[in-house]
């Protein structure tokens, strides 16, 4: 897991970009198209993103010690104004809202980033895990309009080499959903390379491949951004990518315990 604050910022900026450029040439039917989101358009998506930077920032003004952590009534204010924003409006307040969250975390000085501390589900995350938070929602989001457009869309493989560890550390124990009768898995990836084993039961758990076996019944060879996809319910048949070498019925228990969030 990459300790430096400074290489999520960088590659949340990059995220920031991409996005940019998908929705650039987007015109009012394609706004209103669907997202790979269940319910949500593309202009749907973007508000999300666009309310979830404004958040970010509360959250950071938070983490540095300045106010206190954004409870229920601060957050939804910001959603509603969002919600009620035509889908025009939501494209184009999104990038700017964005652009001034990446900006204040680039602003930080290295005495500012080494004092972040903000609870989260039980947790205290520090600068990086901080910006981890925010960069795994965005590229996600972000490939969520990117594929509405191109079934064939990847995420961004700068933000799959930092996030591809969250999927054991994060993903998987906390929204892991434990199968009616408990497997366990084998799963080596590429780009970067990992070897785990999933233990779906109650609770989920993925943890380093531990060797000798492990107990695993079968092995999944996937990319691991497939599997940081996986692991956020975003591998169904039609976005699979050739590579992934699994039996299909692997593959739809490994879904079922990963269905999204």
């Amino acid at each position: 897991m990459e300790h430096d604050p400074h290489v999520w910022i960088a590659t949340l900026r990059k995220s920031h970009e991409r996005l940019a450029s998908l929705v650039s040439p987007l015109g009012p039917e394609q706004l209103r198209g669907d997202s790979y989101c269940t319910g949500w358009t593309v202009a749907q998506v973007l508000s999300h993103l666009g309310s979830g930077a404004e958040i970010a920032s509360l959250m950071l003004r938070a983490a540095l010690g300045e106010t206190d952590p954004p409870g229920r009534d601060a957050v939804q204010p910001v959603w509603d104004v969002w919600n009620a924003k035509s889908p025009e409006e939501q494209a184009a307040d999104c990038l700017p809202a964005d652009d001034e969250h990446i900006q204040a975390l680039e602003q930080l000085s290295g005495h500012d980033l080494a004092r972040i501390r903000l609870p989260f589900f039980g947790m205290t995350l520090d600068a990086a895990d901080t910006v981890r938070l925010r960069l795994s929602e965005h590229a996600m989001h972000t490939w969520d309009v990117a594929v509405s457009g191109d079934p064939s869309a990847r995420v961004a493989p700068d933000a799959v080499s930092l996030l591809i560890d969250n999927v054991p550390r994060f993903v998987a124990p906390r929204f892991g959903r434990p199968p009616g009768v408990p497997f366990r898995i084998r799963i080596r990836t590429t780009g970067p390379q990992r070897d785990y084993l999933l233990v779906a039961a109650d609770p989920v758990s993925m943890t380093e491949w531990p060797g000798d076996g492990g107990g695993a019944g079968s092995e999944v060879l996937m990319p691991s951004e497939a599997l940081l996809r996986l692991g956020y319910g975003r591998l169904d048949p039609a976005h699979t990518p050739a590579e992934v070498a699994a039996d299909p019925s692997e593959l739809g228990r490994l879904r079922a315990v990963f269905p999204g969030f």
